[in-house]
């Protein structure tokens, strides 16, 4: 590995050259529908750090949480208390499906939550709302992947950001999404025996 610095430089500037004839060509802007899955941790939070970029930038945005009770946790927490004005939060489920055991009832509180998304995202003050684990619903047919893939193609206004999370993604939703990662877990202190922690999990 050469140290020269006048070489090094070089290079560098021939990289920069080529990244800025790249970006000359990247002009266009849309509001992106953006898909965090996968099995790893930090679909949320990654989410989470978009919509409090956005309260930063004083962008007016929402969030659902479709699956999630009225446990705390501090993302929600912090936005109640100190940016309710700019970011309004929904929690419309009632814990994992394993914890209600309800189909009915959660079906239920999917569809209501759904249909507080479309509410939500048709209102074009919002510059990003975020669906938190949407993807779970989806998975287990609480909510019309068609339905909510039609909306998002012809309703969802030009410049509105829509977040969808969950583990599962469905493949019409990873299609017709601007941005999609998936997670990947390799490794997990849950799996040693160490329980959710604060700060790290909620």
């Amino acid at each position: 590995m050469s140290d020269d610095p006048d070489r090094h430089a070089m290079k560098m500037a021939k990289k920069k050259a080529a990244r800025d004839k790249i970006m000359a060509t990247k002009t266009d802007e849309k509001g992106l529908i953006i898909v965090h899955t996968g099995k790893g941790k930090g679909k949320s939070s990654a989410a989470f750090g978009m919509i409090f970029r956005c309260i930063a930038h004083d962008m007016k945005c929402a969030v659902v949480q479709f699956i999630k009770g009225g446990m705390s946790t501090g993302e929600r927490d912090m936005i109640l208390s100190k940016f309710s004005d700019t970011c309004s939060f929904h929690t419309m489920g009632e814990g994992f499906t394993w914890e209600t055991q309800d189909r009915e009832r959660d079906t239920e509180m999917a569809q209501a939550a759904w249909e507080k998304a479309k509410e939500l995202i048709r209102d074009e003050a919002n510059k990003m709302v975020l669906l938190d684990e949407i993807n779970i619903a989806l998975r287990y047919d609480y909510l019309d992947i068609d339905e909510v893939v039609q909306f998002l193609a012809e309703e969802k206004p030009h410049m509105t950001h829509v977040v969808l999370t969950g583990r599962n993604a469905k493949d019409d939703l990873i299609e017709i999404a601007d941005l999609v990662t998936e997670m990947e877990l390799v490794k997990h202190p849950f799996r040693s025996g160490i329980k959710a922690q604060i700060g790290v999990e909620f």
